[in-house]
């Protein structure tokens, strides 16, 4: 008997909507109650043999009969939604895919126009190009300056992380500096709740300038343990340049606390070893910006060697039957008459 009632109870996929069958004695006690208060209403009127003949037409048992087709109607229906299942069905299903988390340097020194228009503008315009070209992956969008958050959790949907990276702005993080390996640490954190056999890949968007003293290579020893990736770019010249601040109509350039005027370089030595450390890439920004398509052709070859096929098995839905059952009833219920036929004298 459990055995049976096991099955009974496994069979439908939303069981709780099987409370609704309640409903269908609802119905059913409805009918009783209308009838009674209609009897009762009769009797007030007067002579029981007169009242007789003048509903001598109407036929409670059809009457009975479409009251019963109704709660017969809804029993079906009920059962239809709790959508009962048997049979199964195998599918083989191919998953792929891999985790990016990108880290985009906000800092002031990301407005240098050594890669025009500038730095950041730069960056932005290619991780957008590099969104238009995925597929399966989910992409998780880390800003960073003196600190960093993440403002868009993997996701694969890209519409939603374009429309947060045109909002991102020097202005995106408060607080000033380029502190690269906290920003590595919350990028790790961002692939937290996702081990599910996926490739992990981080790409930076920087100048590699540190203007904090936490460590960049133990962020990197971290990376290398968690088994994460790093493609590193690096936006602008190691020459340096002078940083741009346009207030209203006249453009300043960026001076230190002792009215110095601050040229930024690109810091080249750290991020190849970031890369090298990770077993990633290290790579210039060009005018062309093609460094992000070589890092797609990479992780398109991530996924060809991680890409499996798993055998899926599912019960096949039948809620078919009793909704199909339900509506025919509901389709026959007008036409039952609720009168007796006139016998031509």
């Amino acid at each position: 008997m459990d055995v049976l009632l096991d099955m009974l109870f496994t069979m439908w996929a939303a069981p709780g909507m099987l409370w609704l069958m309640l409903i269908a004695p609802g119905i059913v006690l409805v009918f009783v109650y209308a009838q009674w208060r209609r009897g009762k209403a009769l009797a007030r009127l007067g002579s029981v043999d007169l009242l007789r003949a003048l509903s001598v037409n109407v036929s409670t048992p059809m009457r009975w009969v479409r009251s019963l087709m109704v709660a017969a109607a809804v029993s079906w229906a009920v059962l239809a939604a709790a959508r009962p299942q048997w049979g199964t069905i195998t599918q083989l299903v191919e998953t792929a895919g891999v985790d990016i988390v990108i880290l985009l340097d906000t800092s002031l020194s990301m407005l240098a126009e050594d890669v025009g228009p500038n730095r950041l503008a730069a960056a932005k315009q290619e991780v957008s190009t590099f969104l238009a070209g995925l597929t399966g992956d989910r992409v998780a969008l880390v800003p960073f300056a003196g600190t960093a958050f993440v403002q868009c959790p993997l996701t694969a949907d890209y519409s939603a992380l374009q429309l947060f990276l045109r909002e991102i702005s020097t202005g995106t993080v408060q607080d000033e500096g380029t502190n690269l390996a906290h920003a590595m640490r919350v990028g790790l954190n961002a692939f937290a709740g996702a081990e599910d056999g996926r490739s992990r890949v981080m790409i930076l968007l920087t100048d590699g300038e540190a203007h904090e003293s936490d460590p960049v290579m133990q962020a990197a020893e971290r990376m290398r343990e968690e088994g994460v990736r790093a493609y590193a770019i690096g936006i602008g010249s190691p020459s340096g340049e002078l940083i741009p601040i346009r207030r209203g109509g006249s453009t300043e350039f960026l001076r230190d606390q002792d009215g110095r005027v601050v040229k930024t370089r690109l810091d080249e030595a750290t991020l190849q070893r970031v890369a090298v450390e990770t077993d990633g890439t290290y790579f210039r920004a060009s005018p062309g910006a093609m460094e992000l398509q070589e890092v797609f052709d990479d992780i398109e070859e991530l996924e060809q060697s991680r890409r499996s096929e798993e055998q899926l098995v599912s019960r096949v839905d039948r809620y078919q039957w009793p909704l199909g059952i339900a509506v025919v009833l509901l389709l026959i219920v007008p036409f039952v008459p609720d009168r007796r036929r006139r016998v031509p004298s």
